[in-house]
């Protein structure tokens, strides 16, 4: 099939399979997860690695009628020669804050944190869960363990939006950071712009929106927008980055030319940066249940490798599709 003719989706399981990249499944006995990690192996889309108690994992499988391949990697972190070590990684980053040698070494026996110590060391590209764990367990592991990217970065998400028509943008933030301050925003433009970058190979073009199209309303919520457009200008002087803007002059040709005439991204953005999460999860789920697009994520950025977070309700096409977007995010 032709680059030309492929679904995103189906751009997106291609693109991985030609990484081949190594994604940590830490919740090994949820029976999605052991026939999305089948689907992985037998796709080759991304090459799937277990975490967990081996034999609870081959007891979940055949209570399920899941036919689990003795190639699929399954570790185990109670038999693992590492998990000392990671436990003594754990200890040295956190016991300012009152953790003990104990406790780090029990933790570490916890497939989630386990996962997230062979991705800081290397044995994995990427971990993907939240399946049976919360988003806030999830990012609480991942801060503790791979860390953010530099100094001076959080971590916040963004949704790929895939519209009926194919075309695909990003939102963001729309699961992280409630009421971001001109800062914080400015550094999810720069990271959802990132992110749409290795999703979609497409440059980025980036909206900060807001109820205010360049300045036709004073407020100090209009002002928090603008300023965070001035710092990501200043850190990013090349990205491609516009606000404030209203949905409708950053979406569309005709509203662009009358409201931001000037404006080299209005009427052609492909990043939408919400002012704040009410807007943004409202937009992305508008978008989605009455505008029939496809939403994928949330994905988590900011991190210093990927982590990424599902839905307790996700399917196993979820974990599938999510794998694959994962892989994409490793460097």
């Amino acid at each position: 099939m032709s680059e030309e003719k492929l679904t995103p989706v189906e751009r997106i399981m291609k693109q991985a399979s030609v990484l081949g990249k190594k994604i940590g499944l830490p919740e090994a006995t949820d029976v999605r997860t052991l026939k999305a990690a089948v689907e992985l192996h037998a796709d080759s889309i991304v090459t799937p690695v277990l975490i967990g108690n081996e034999a609870q994992i081959r007891d979940a499988a055949e209570k399920n009628n899941v036919e689990l391949p003795d190639s699929i990697a399954i570790t185990d972190p109670a038999l693992h020669p590492e998990r000392e070590h990671f436990a003594a990684q754990l200890f040295e980053a956190r016991k300012a804050k009152g953790l003990t040698l104990e406790t780090a070494n029990n933790m570490l026996f916890q497939p989630l944190w386990f996962a997230n110590f062979m991705l800081k060391n290397g044995l994995t590209d990427g971990t993907l869960a939240g399946a049976t764990h919360t988003t806030a367990e999830v990012i609480r592991s991942a801060l503790q363990s791979v860390g953010v990217k530099k100094k001076g970065s959080m971590v916040s998400s963004c949704f790929l939006m895939i519209l009926p028509d194919g075309k695909e943008i990003t939102y963001g933030d729309c699961a992280v950071i409630p009421y971001p301050d001109e800062i914080q925003l400015a550094r999810i433009a720069a990271d959802s712009a990132e992110t749409h970058r290795k999703l979609t190979s497409e440059k980025p073009k980036v909206a900060l929106l807001s109820f205010s199209t360049k300045g036709s309303a004073r407020h100090e919520r209009v002002e928090l927008v603008q300023n965070a457009l001035a710092l990501l200008k200043e850190e990013q002087p090349t990205l491609e980055a516009d606000g404030e803007l209203q949905f409708d002059a950053a979406f569309m040709p005709e509203i662009a030319n009358r409201k931001a005439p000037d404006s080299a991204v209005a009427g052609k953005a492909n990043v939408y940066i919400f002012p704040n999460l009410d807007a943004g999860n409202i937009g992305y789920k508008i978008t989605e249940r009455v505008g029939g697009a496809v939403a994928l994520g949330p994905i988590l950025q900011g991190l210093a490798k990927p982590v990424n977070d599902l839905s307790r309700g996700c399917s196993t096409a979820d974990i599938v599709l999510m794998s694959a977007v994962t892989s994409l995010l490793c460097d």
